[in-house]
């Protein structure tokens, strides 16, 4: 089994109902979760809404490969109503935002997937939640652990 780290977020709709969904999906088509972050509530990052995310971060353990993570979280995201990734200008408010961090101490890049996710070192977003359930856990690239990226971006 693999430990998976995923950062959520949602901006519309009911957003705590958004998030626990989509935990109840990830639980039961892409394994254990172990932890998931209080929530934060951020405001939108690389474009301008009115409406704030909610996000969060979990730990799972899963038997899935890194590609079938993508496929089932890309389902889970469609399931909720998500209907792409990122519009025309980039980024836009979302149903739900389910983004692969980090898997065991992979490093990968391929057209579909890159681990770790390669903003997430730049994403207070992101960088909260996971420091609050691993925070000495260290990026494989970086070699820096998730409280010092944290600190770095404050």
């Amino acid at each position: 089994m693999a430990t998976l780290y995923l950062s959520l977020g949602t901006n519309l709709g009911d957003r705590r109902s958004n998030l626990e969904t989509a935990l109840t999906l990830i639980g039961q088509r892409i394994g254990i979760i172990e932890s998931v972050s209080d929530i934060v509530e951020t405001e939108p990052w690389g474009y301008d809404s009115p409406n704030s995310f909610l996000n969060l971060a979990a730990k799972i353990k899963t038997g899935l490969k890194p590609l079938d993570v993508l496929k089932t979280t890309k389902k889970i995201e469609k399931s909720l109503g998500r209907s792409s990734k990122t519009g025309t200008n980039g980024y836009q408010d979302r149903i739900i935002d389910i983004d692969i961090l980090l898997y065991d101490e992979l490093v990968m890049e391929s057209p579909e997937l890159t681990i770790p996710h390669r903003l997430m070192h730049k994403r207070r977003f992101v960088l909260e939640p996971l420091a609050e359930i691993a925070p000495e856990l260290e990026h494989p690239v970086l070699h820096t652990t998730i409280r010092q990226l944290l600190n770095e971006i404050q």
